[in-house]
């Protein structure tokens, strides 16, 4: 298969390495064909939405304890 990854593809793949859990037939076909940009780029997204979500949960944790 020498299709680019589509933005599924690139988003699972991202997930996955977030979690180390890439196959390695997803590394290579990413290494292979997917450009770094994409990549890069859904990375940042991701991180900060993991921020913004984990700040979100400890302040409504807070509220929840009254603080």
């Amino acid at each position: 298969m020498s299709d680019k990854p589509t933005f599924w593809q690139t988003l699972m793949s991202v997930l996955a390495s977030f979690l180390g859990v890439q196959s390695e037939r997803n590394r290579q076909r990413d290494f292979r064909t997917g450009r770094p940009l994409h990549y890069i780029l859904t990375g940042l997204l991701m991180a900060a939405l993991f921020v913004i979500v984990v700040i979100l949960l400890v302040r409504w944790a807070l509220s929840l304890a009254g603080a």
